[in-house]
């Protein structure tokens, strides 16, 4: 799988219309009124008599299917009261899908970010105690796992084989454990919709199936109740609606298995800071230059260091592709593995010359 690249010391300012990840957070988690220590999950009575075709639809269908293994997340954090004395705080509440029986989970990273503890409201009322097993900021991806066994499971689906227009269902717990397990439905808005988030861009199915505060984690999921997304962010503007976006399954699944089987996951790596004419201007820099980003910061023994890359330089291309801004960077390395050599065009003091580098595994102490 070719995995998106990080680089160092590139902060991106978000403009006036803006992402908001879904997660309910520290600032509004007060206003649900239970949490995962008191949740109660009530049942609809069962029809006494079979629904119609008409009735039972394919959103019934799919929430029936996939709405038990749907969770309620509740984030568990340490602050400081007035006397200087830990105490803990619920720092928010998100969603999360149970993906295998044995009680592994998979939510946004978000979602768990900074917790102390983490709590786990199931759809049959029960509460366990959560412990992580692993998390990747930059796909806001995280696992976590109860102890618990013959749990609902949702199968996940082909993202890639979804059509705009199709029906997506949303199922999650918006605005907190309340509104636990909710239920809303619309269609595939677009595919590959590629979007910044903090210094990151990355492709994201749209719906506009509601997705509010506290439905991070939560599923996307098709007619044929398969998961084909986990939602993760919203558009958040004045007069924007129904525009709300997912982590196509495609994406989640190698990056689960990673984080089972090593708790992080692995990036190819450069180690260079660079900004373009935008980046530089919202850094209060003033970039002068038609082509290319100019590389602010070498990671002292990094591919791009032993290559003879100099902070100055300006990075052309890649492998014969343009570099013009940070993306186009980000992008070109991310179509590589760790262990691959590429070409870089660098252009130092208006001299052009091409320089190889080998990709290496991402530094954990650069995550």
């Amino acid at each position: 799988m070719k995995k998106l690249v990080y680089l160092l010391g590139v902060l991106l300012i978000a403009s006036t219309t803006f992402l908001t990840a879904c997660s309910f957070n520290s600032d509004n988690a007060n206003s649900s009124k239970q949490d995962a220590n008191n949740s109660t999950t009530t049942e609809a009575p069962a029809p006494s008599t079979p629904p119609s075709d008409a009735r039972n639809t394919p959103v019934v269908q799919a929430a029936k299917k996939v709405g038990p293994a749907i969770v309620g997340i509740t984030n568990k954090a340490v602050a400081r009261d007035w006397f200087n004395r830990q105490v803990e705080v619920d720092n928010g509440t998100g969603s999360g899908v149970i993906f295998r029986s044995d009680g592994y989970i998979v939510t946004n990273n978000h979602v768990i970010d900074g917790a102390k503890d983490i709590t786990v409201a199931l759809s049959d009322g029960r509460t366990l105690k959560a412990s992580l097993v692993g998390a990747d900021p930059y796909t806001d991806l995280a696992v976590i796992k109860v102890d618990a066994e013959n749990l609902p499971t949702a199968e996940f689906g082909d993202s890639d084989d979804i059509m705009v227009g199709e029906p997506a269902i949303a199922i999650g717990n918006p605005m907190g454990l309340e509104f636990q397990g909710s239920v809303t439905a619309g269609v595939i808005s677009a595919l590959n919709r590629t979007l910044n988030i903090g210094d990151n861009r990355v492709k994201l199915l749209q719906t506009d199936a509601a997705i509010n505060p506290g439905n991070s984690g939560g599923a996307l999921v098709n007619a044929d109740g398969k998961v084909i997304g986990i939602n993760s962010a919203k558009l958040a503007a004045t007069g924007v609606e129904g525009m709300g976006f997912a982590i196509p399954i495609n994406t989640v699944k190698p990056i689960v298995d990673e984080l089972i089987n090593s708790g992080h996951v692995s990036y190819p790596y450069l180690g260079v800071g660079v900004l373009d004419k935008q980046t530089a201007a919202q850094a209060g820099y003033r970039l002068n230059v038609d082509a290319g980003v100019i590389v602010m910061q070498i990671a002292l023994g990094g591919p791009a260091d032993r290559a003879g890359i100099q902070q100055r330089d300006l990075i052309l291309k890649v492998d014969g592709k343009e570099t013009n801004t940070v993306a186009d960077l980000r992008n070109a390395i991310s179509e590589h593995n760790i262990g691959d050599t590429i070409t870089i065009t660098i252009s130092r003091n208006g001299n052009v010359s091409d320089v190889e580098a080998t990709l290496t595994e991402m530094p954990s102490n650069s995550n």
